[in-house]
């Protein structure tokens, strides 16, 4: 079993958590989000952060809008939805749940 692949699975499965609340802080642009979550080493591809972004504003959780830069091309700010917070809001309960569950099994010694 390759170490390294089950560590990538885990950050891809909360990415689209993770990406849900930074937006739901307020407008952010999407490098600022990259940033936070290479930071974070929760994502380290920017690759990976456009396609889920537009998938999540097709389903109606993210908006965003242009915005004018002094300093070269608009820049697309990324805010969240009232779905979008009602999605981020579940999923904060079920991330709650889990770190329970897991705490309890990583700590249960026999």
């Amino acid at each position: 079993m390759n170490l390294e692949n089950t560590q990538v699975q885990m950050r891809k499965g909360i990415l689209e958590f993770c990406i849900l609340k930074i937006i739901s802080r307020g407008e952010v642009y999407a490098s600022d989000m990259l940033g936070e979550l290479t930071s974070a080493k929760i994502m380290v591809v920017e690759g990976t952060l456009y396609p889920l972004l537009t998938r999540l504003r097709k389903a109606g959780l993210v908006d965003y809008k242009w915005v004018e830069s002094n300093s070269g091309p608009p820049r697309k700010y990324y805010t969240i939805t009232d779905l979008g917070l009602e999605f981020v809001n579940n999923l904060d309960n079920t991330w709650q749940e889990l770190v329970k569950s897991t705490s309890q099994i990583i700590s249960n010694t026999k």
